[in-house]
């Protein structure tokens, strides 16, 4: 059996999308725990992807890292890539909020770091997104991404001296990060090689709708979404131009539609990974992005994660749904894995 990439599950769903004006936040212990306890026929996860949020954490308390790594090596779990606490500040904001973002990138590389040194760490990246709205950056398109690009580039230098690589959030609602022609642009604006993409099955999926960008939209309007030659056109259309830049990547499912809860915006729906309604083929969809043009595999990232964001906590709490989400990712490493 494939053993790369290795299987992770993400633990912010617990905390995006809820809150006092949504449902409550699901402890860290316990999205640590129904991870550990997924199993479907003897696999497991090998991990969990960590969002450095409060208040599954705080990046204030030196023992933070000493304590997390106790409770992975509890479960018999890694860490991989961490999510930065971007949004005390913005990459398109003041020079006060642009030094807060370049901040508390410094704040996950450090915390990255010493879960390295603690041995729970292999791998993974360092996760961030503009921290900007689709609506303020369309003020001033040009303007806004150079400022943009002037925060990852000093972001990246940070994250350098950590050894860390960035990887910037393919999502509708983050401005200049809303297209995936925007995206391109923004990545070669930085010109860093410490940044790249993270690509999300469902988040991408609605850069071929033109979301947020109809400018750029790839399937027509009137394209039945149910004709797989559609989807799989689109979407060799996406990765062929993102997956030179993708050093992340998020197994999901979408239905083709967009979703906030709490105080989130509305981004691409992630379904369950049984849901009816998905559009995508997961396994075989997760190829355009794992393979090259030539369908080679590209080997350029030692893990994948499962996003579940804004699932309802009934959902989150069952058991079930995260064994059904773990044989649709044993299903990925089969098709598209290797073995070392």
């Amino acid at each position: 059996m494939n053993n790369y990439p290795k299987l992770h599950n993400a633990t912010w769903p617990g905390i995006v999308g809820k809150g006092p004006d949504s449902e409550p936040v699901i402890p860290f212990d316990t999205m640590l725990a129904m991870t550990a306890a997924a199993e479907v026929d003897g696999v497991k996860f090998d991990g969990v992807d960590l969002g450095l949020l409060e208040p599954h954490f705080t990046l204030n308390d030196p023992d933070e890292a000493k304590v997390l790594a106790e409770k992975l090596k509890k479960h018999n779990l890694v860490a991989g890539s961490l999510v930065a606490p971007i949004w005390a500040g913005s990459a398109m904001g003041t020079a006060d909020q642009r030094k807060t973002f370049v901040e508390m990138v410094r704040k996950a590389c450090e915390f990255g770091k010493q879960l390295k040194e603690l041995g729970v760490r292999p791998y993974g990246v360092v996760r961030i997104d503009s921290a900007a709205g689709v609506d303020a950056w369309a003020k001033d398109p040009a303007g806004n991404t150079k400022i943009i690009a002037d925060t990852f580039r000093e972001a990246c230098d940070v994250a350098a001296g950590y050894g860390e690589k960035l990887a910037a959030e393919g999502e509708i609602c983050w401005g200049a990060m809303h297209s995936w022609k925007y995206m391109v642009e923004l990545m070669e604006m930085v010109d860093r090689p410490n940044i790249g993409l993270q690509a999300d099955m469902s988040h991408t999926f609605l850069y071929t709708l033109g979301y947020n960008a109809p400018e750029h939209r790839i399937i027509p309007k009137d394209a039945d979404l149910h004709d797989r030659e559609v989807i799989k056109a689109g979407l060799k259309t996406v990765t062929d131009a993102l997956r030179p830049w993708t050093i992340d990547f998020h197994v999901a499912q979408n239905d083709g539609s967009v979703f906030g809860s709490g105080s989130h915006d509305k981004t691409g729906r992630h379904c369950q990974a049984t849901d009816p309604n998905g559009l995508l083929d997961i396994a075989h969809d997760a190829g355009y992005w794992l393979r090259d043009e030539n369908g080679q595999l590209t080997k350029a990232f030692k893990h994948i994660c499962w996003d579940g964001c804004m699932f309802p906590n009934a959902v989150m709490e069952n058991q079930q749904t995260w064994n059904d989400i773990l044989a649709a990712m044993i299903k990925v490493r089969e098709a598209h894995g290797w073995k070392a």
